[in-house]
């Protein structure tokens, strides 16, 4: 197959790499709507690399043109370098040199980032945040990640690790974070941390029509809230609480015009959110970050990393 660039087509390839699974998909012209996707699961017998160059020529346009490669890593990526430096859920990715594999798979210009800071692009450019200049993106899920744009750009670092705010420290003798360390933002908010909560809870005899003898998930929790479970409702009460206190700090630092949430546990709507938004208000150090403020939720939904991926494969650019 010839992957030269022979003419001025505008045509695109962008990857969202998860830790379960792996998509890429092809975008014609402006458009965001792929012209072909395709997925493999993460894990299986060949290296992921290998099977990532595979599942690109799966969709590489018959005889024509690709322009550039935009790819969304899981975990923390160095997007100068274009390494992918420690992917958890990824079995030997560590210090990963994914540009230089792809491009020596494609000779065409490749470009990677972080999933949650390209989620928060995509989102930025034709989401939810869509017509602001400073925003938040915050995806609450099995885990907490995001981005920060400021003044229309993405806020990096000087090795593109800035913007890991599920690892911000809220209580120092809190529950264990899943990266080892402890009282961290994502292990008191995220859906693990609803989960693994109620479950302590119901180990104390706390009374509730969930039951430590099944399994416990954040969406178990939500559905047993909805009927009116006292517990359930207390575990969002709380992760709501904790969201909206580390919302201020967010705020207090970067005074975004909106906060962006994303993820399967914002999907719960006024369960996360009227805690949060309770939360926020006792915490805000003055009314006046809240002017012109608006918390939203995102609009692209699964879609907002290979979206965001798409954006930065177009303009050949990170920030």
């Amino acid at each position: 197959m010839n992957y030269a660039i022979l003419c001025d087509m505008s045509q695109h390839i962008a990857v969202d790499i998860g830790g379960t699974q792996i998509r890429a998909a092809l975008f014609e012209d402006d458009r965001i709507i792929p012209s072909k996707i395709e997925k493999i699961s993460t894990s299986g017998e060949n290296p992921a690399l290998d099977r990532l160059c595979g599942l690109i020529t799966k969709i590489w346009p018959k005889n024509e043109p690709v322009s550039a490669i935009g790819i969304a890593a899981a975990g923390a990526t160095d997007p100068y370098q274009g390494v992918v430096i420690s992917a958890p859920n990824i079995t030997g990715w560590v210090n990963v040199p994914l540009r230089e594999h792809i491009q020596n798979c494609f000779p065409v210009d490749v470009y990677i980032g972080n999933d949650a800071n390209l989620a928060a692009i995509g989102e930025w450019k034709y989401g939810a945040g869509k017509g602001h200049h400073h925003l938040i993106y915050l995806t609450i899920s099995t885990g907490i990640g995001g981005g920060i744009i400021l003044d229309d750009r993405l806020l990096l670092g000087q090795q593109g690790l800035a913007g890991e705010m599920g690892h911000i420290t809220v209580l120092p003798d809190g529950p264990m974070c899943g990266c080892g360390k402890k009282g961290h933002f994502e292990a008191l908010a995220s859906g693990t941390a609803i989960a693994r909560w109620t479950i302590n809870e119901l180990e104390r005899g706390v009374k509730s029509s969930l039951s430590k003898d099944k399994t416990i998930t954040s969406r178990t929790v939500a559905a047993a809230a909805q009927k009116g479970d006292h517990l359930a409702i207390e575990a969002f009460d709380r992760a709501g609480h904790y969201l909206g206190m580390v919302l201020a700090d967010f705020l207090h630092l970067f005074n975004p015009t909106t906060v962006i949430l994303g993820g399967g546990v914002s999907q719960t709507g006024d369960l996360l959110l009227v805690p949060a938004q309770k939360a926020l208000q006792s915490f805000i150090l003055h009314p006046q970050y809240l002017a012109n403020f608006s918390l939203t939720r995102a609009s692209l939904g699964d879609e907002a990393g290979l979206i965001g991926a798409l954006v930065l494969a177009r303009s050949g650019q990170i920030h």
